[in-house]
Formats: C-alpha cells, structure tokens, sequence
C-alpha cells in the first residue's frame, strides 16, 4: 500500500511539474512574441514583392539575361519602393528616399548592381562574390586592383541583394548558387583558357567553395585555378537551424515582424540594416551542405583536386570564427598550396583585461598542430611594445615561422579587425576611416556618436564597429600574388 501510494504521488507531482514547465515555455514563448510584434512598423522595403529576382527557377541559359532581369527588377525597385518613400528632411539618411545623403543615386556607379570590368586581351578571369545582406560594393576595390593588373572582372550581384530587405524573405541559397554558376559560365567564355578565380567574402565565401567543390563533381561546370576567401561563412552556430521556426510561427499567427531578426533603419546605402529570419537559415543550410559536399567528395577520393584555398580570418570574428573554418574546411582538405592568414588583436591596446576571449587560444594551437596541411600566416604585432606589424608564416607541418614579412602599423584606437571590415581600404568614401576619400553622400566608416545609451535605434556596438581593413594593402598584395597577377 504504502509503495502504491507513493508512485501515485511520485506521478501526481511529475504531470504538475510537467504541466508547470509547459506553461513556463508557453508563458516565455507569449512574451517573446510580444516583444518580437511590439518593435517599430514594417515599411515598404520589408514589405515590397519583387517578384522580378532571379531564382534557380527562372529559366535563364546565360548571363546577359541575368542582367536583363537585373534591369526589370531595378525598375520594379523604382516603382514600389522608390517611388513610395516621401522626400524630406525625416528621410534625410533614409537609403529609400530619393536623394537623400544614403541614396545609392547619388553615387557615379550603383554599386548595388552587377558589374563588368572588361580587358581586350584578359590575362585571368575573377568572379568576385559579396556577403549576405550586402552587395557588389564590398568587392569593388579588390575588383578594381585586379582589373588594373589585367583581369576581367566580374562583380555579381547575388539574388536577393541590392534592392530592398524584403528580397531575402524568400530567397534560398539554391537561387544564389545557381546564380554563380551562371556568371562562371560567362566568365568562362569571355577570357576563353585563361585561368579563373573565385573570390568570395563572407557568405559570398560560402557561394565560393560550393562551387568550387561543385567543378569536382561536374565535369561541365568551368575549373577555377583558385579560391580566395575573406571572412568566409564556413560554419554558423547551430542556434540558426532555430531561426526559421520564429518566421513560420509569425505566418502562422499572422504576424509578419516575426519574420525579422532585425528591424532597424536604412541607412547604408549599398548594405541593408535590416535582417530577414530567411537569411540567417539561408546561412545555416548552405554551411551544412558544404559539409555533405565534403563527405561526399572525401568518400569519393576528390578532394586532392580542390584547387588552391587562400584565406584571411580575423582572429576575434563575432560573425564566423576562426576554429569553425579550420574545423570545416582547412583541417578536411588534403595537404596542398593552401593558405590561411589570421589578422590578431591588436597586443598594444592593452585591452588583455576586457576580453572575453584572448585569440591566441585559437592560433596557439594551430601553430602547435601536427600534420598541419596548410601554411598558417599570423600578422600580429612585432612585439608587444610596439605598433607595428609584420606576417609570421609557418608552412604546412611546420610548428615554427620560416619566414616574416612587415606589414604596416595599428592606426590609433583600433583593437581588432572585425568580420565585416576585410575588404574596405582606409581610403574607402563610404566605410573608410580618418583617411577616407570624399563620400558623394554618407560616409559611416568613422562614426563615434555620443549621448545616452539606448534612445538610438542602432546599436552603439554596431555604429563602433571596425568599418575598413588597416592592413588591406597587405591583403590586397597577397590577394595579386595569389592570381599570379603582380603589377610592375
């Protein structure tokens, strides 16, 4: 009796704590959901249908049609966006307000859009690839650089970008690949048997190695001689998978902020502020299946044909980490003529106290590895008493540098690269620092705005953040020899 009496109670308080969790979870789910609807309205770039965006759907056979779609689907931009945002003084930084200071407009070339930079007699062809959220701007000036050392370049705009944050609601990274198979094939037939390189930056990066894996496998995609990668989205925290379950529930209730991580104002013109649920598990399915590809492709003893890897890291990257690219790619491809750099923390800055993390727990191990199979370039500080910087690179198996190279020095008050500061010069107009050159509108690269904590709608973390790379010249020298396209 007694045994009975005490299961029964042992059950009676199992569904009570059940049932009391379950109404937590509900409870905590409500308030989420509350919050989540309670945030500013949704404006006509969340909500605009552009249904003019290319998808692996569309049909299209070569890429003068990519562009020509590109055409009607920037007219369609003008007309349910553009033509909807007021002109005034309260838009006066509104990117959707017709000459506005964050008007794309007003800049000489849209740099929203593709782009073609030709040569009568191309030494190589590169096809450079933007990041999510972003658009071809972000690889202009590498662009340019290997333009002027004689290769046609082209800068692809990546469907769903360019045009308004709602393009990446629906937007699947099957309609981007797709995408980039077509713009190789146009790069492919432009400089004929000239070698071809992928250049890729950050979810562009991704796009990178899914094509290059792809060429291993399909004998009709165009070869490329190399994959340059900045920042590259290799691997996302698994926490992602979740995020697409917050859009669905949105649908469900009716309640469309829900497909939103973020809502903020649109300020950047060639960048959006805000971020669609879409595009963050876009991120995640694309980092997965990169990892089937190279199972597949180890399985199938192909991975030695992977062509050269050249890639530059920041040690601190709140985006992609550094561990996380090792793991998934460099540590699962055969030993070959792969590279990767990290930039370190700038050791001067004396910020050793305030750091959640020292990077050296990242590179350290790295250096110590055994039957390291690629080289592993560390540009950190001469010493710690000193501004300056150099490369310390050891080669594959190698657990000590044979070699150094100077770089440049620290600019004052910088302690770190950050994710999205890799491809911008000093001298970028738009996101450059105290160097930059005159913006015909916004310039965002050296901000500092000051006052009291949360009354602005921006994050005062995001407006710190480091816009522009103090060693892109380095990057862009490695990037030259890289191509074997070195000016004289």
């Amino acid at each position: 009796m007694l045994a009975r009496y005490f299961t029964k109670l042992t059950f009676s308080l199992t569904r009570v704590l059940a049932a009391g969790l379950l109404g937590c979870l509900l409870t905590a789910l409500a308030v989420g959901v509350y919050l989540l609807d309670s945030r500013p309205d949704l404006s006509v770039w969340h909500t605009a249908d552009l249904d003019e965006e290319f998808t692996a759907a569309s049909g299209l056979t070569d890429f003068s049609q990519y562009l020509a779609l590109e055409d009607r689907l920037f007219e369609q931009l003008d007309r349910l966006v553009y033509a909807e945002v007021p002109v005034g003084p309260e838009n006066a930084i509104n990117r959707y307000s017709r000459g506005s200071l964050a008007d794309p407009g007003r800049w000489p070339v849209n740099w929203n859009r593709s782009f073609e930079l030709g040569q009568e007699q191309p030494r190589a062809g590169v096809l450079l690839l933007h990041g999510l959220s972003d658009s071809p701007y972000s690889m202009r000036a590498l662009g340019e650089s290997l333009h002027r050392s004689g290769a046609m370049v082209l800068g692809l705009r990546i469907p769903g970008h360019g045009t308004a944050p709602s393009g990446l609601v629906e937007t699947r990274w099957q309609d981007m690949a797709a995408a980039v198979r077509l713009a190789a094939r146009h790069v492919r037939t432009t400089v004929g048997d000239k070698p071809i390189y992928l250049v890729g930056y950050s979810n562009g990066g991704a796009l990178a190695v899914e094509y290059a894996l792809s060429t291993l496998d399909d004998a009709d995609l165009p070869r490329v001689s190399g994959v340059i990668l900045l920042s590259p989205e290799i691997g996302v925290s698994p926490a992602a998978a979740l995020a697409v379950w917050q859009g669905r529930l949105g649908h469900l209730l009716g309640l469309d902020k829900l497909a939103w991580n973020a809502l903020i104002p649109e300020y950047d013109p060639f960048k959006y502020g805000s971020f669609a649920v879409n595009a963050g598990d876009l991120a995640y399915r694309i980092t997965v299946h990169l990892q089937q590809q190279l199972d597949s492709l180890q399985a199938a003893g192909k991975l030695g044909d992977m062509p050269p890897v050249l890639a530059f890291q920041s040690s601190v990257d709140a985006t992609v980490t550094a561990s996380a690219l090792v793991a998934n790619l460099f540590d699962r491809l055969p030993p070959a003529h792969h590279e990767l750099v990290l930039f370190d923390i700038n050791r001067r800055a004396e910020v050793g106290i305030l750091l959640q993390q020292d990077p050296r727990t990242v590179f350290e191990p790295l250096l110590k590895k055994s039957g390291r199979g690629f080289d592993l370039t560390l540009v950190t500080n001469e010493s710690g008493e000193s501004d300056h910087v150099v490369a310390y690179t050891a080669l594959a198996g190698e657990d000590t540098a044979s070699s150094a190279s100077d770089v440049d020095d620290w600019p004052p008050g910088v302690y770190s690269l950050s994710h999205v500061a890799l491809p911008f010069a000093p001298t970028d107009p738009l996101y450059g620092g105290p160097q930059a050159g005159n913006s015909p509108g916004i310039a965002l690269g050296n901000l500092a705005p000051r006052g009291e904590r949360g009354i602005l709608r921006v994050s005062g973390t995001d407006l710190l953040r480091l816009r522009w790379n103090p060693f892109f010249d380095y990057m862009e020298g490695r990037v030259l020899q890289f191509t074997g396209r070195v000016q004289h």
